[in-house]
């Protein structure tokens, strides 16, 4: 920045630099931002709302260093407010699935949708960072401003692409297998696969509409410390969502967990009859942060107090 009189002008390399960062920056979160199977956000509002604060986020990330090297600290300190801001984020995600919850099909849970608002706020900071890393590569490189802005873009690229890998959770499909299961209806109780899992199914509809029309899959974790995640009533909630989101819901929705083999079952009389489609969105369910526990951390936990 050039100071002239009492003003100060940013140069014309400095504003490449702020523009090709917030360029980089807010790509990324549009990148991260896909509507998968879960259909969230929705289109196109959702999508908007998320692009949008996105774009501050790398703003943020893209002025932060001019602001530093021209020594304005008031800038700084409008940078910390700012991203307070992006917390304000989480929140206002956790609000807005809560006040739907009565609308579903049936209950997304607290802990998914804590999950859910939690992924949104890192996001932001992944814009953030992402434009940051490009406006100081950008900066300290000596070539010339057109070199320095194709290294900039390749360090962003790089930050962006570990940022995604190590924020990426684990799903239902990476600790368990998922198969179909066998429904059957014996005195107005709802079992699969011989696991007992209800005896509300009191009238000959409803177990007409259940031998007809019920589907059900069995998750069978890979070892037994699993079990752990998956026993996680929140979790099973999630993937209870997932299917009823994926597939509709005609009538009846329910999950059960076998406590002799930890076999979890989900189970539903779905709108659309597809028995594939809904093993692989029990697979694709995300693991909850609130219900995932480090195995090997434990056991070396086990190890020092021994």
């Amino acid at each position: 920045m050039v100071k002239i009189g009492q003003q100060q002008h940013i140069l014309p390399e400095e504003i490449s630099i702020i523009v090709v960062a917030i360029v980089v920056g807010t790509l990324a979160r549009a990148w991260v931002l896909k509507e998968d199977y879960r259909q969230y956000p929705s289109y196109p509002n959702g999508v908007l709302i998320n692009i949008i604060t996105g774009f501050v986020a790398a703003a943020l990330g893209a002025v932060a260093l001019p602001a530093l090297m021209s020594k304005n600290f008031v800038a700084v300190t409008f940078l910390t407010l700012a991203l307070q801001q992006f917390r304000d984020v989480r929140k206002t995600e956790k609000e807005s699935l809560s006040d739907l919850e009565h609308t579903e099909y049936t209950y997304r849970g607290s802990a998914y949708i804590d999950g859910i608002a939690k992924t949104f706020e890192s996001r932001n900071y992944i814009a953030f960072i992402t434009s940051f890393f490009t406006s100081l590569t950008i900066s300290i490189l000596p070539f010339n401003i057109w070199i320095n802005i194709a290294g900039g873009i390749l360090v962003g690229l790089a930050v962006f692409f570990f940022l995604k890998r190590f924020t990426k959770g684990k799903t239902i499909g990476d600790i368990a297998q998922v198969k179909p299961g066998k429904v059957e209806v014996k005195d107005s109780s709802l079992y699969v696969d011989g696991i007992y899992v209800s005896n509300l199914l009191g009238t000959d509809n409803a177990e007409k509409l259940f031998k007809e029309e019920g589907m059900a899959v069995v998750i069978y974790p890979n070892e037994n410390h699993f079990r752990i995640n998956l026993d996680n009533f929140g979790q099973r909630q999630a993937a209870l969502f997932e299917a009823t989101r994926a597939l509709g819901n005609k009538r009846y929705n329910f999950t059960r967990k076998d406590y002799e083999k930890g076999r979890v079952v989900i189970t539903l009389v779905p709108i659309k009859q597809d028995i594939d489609a809904l093993i692989e969105v029990v697979k694709k369910c995300p693991l909850l942060e609130s219900a995932k526990k480090s195995h090997d951390v434990m056991k070396a936990n086990l190890k020092e107090e021994k």
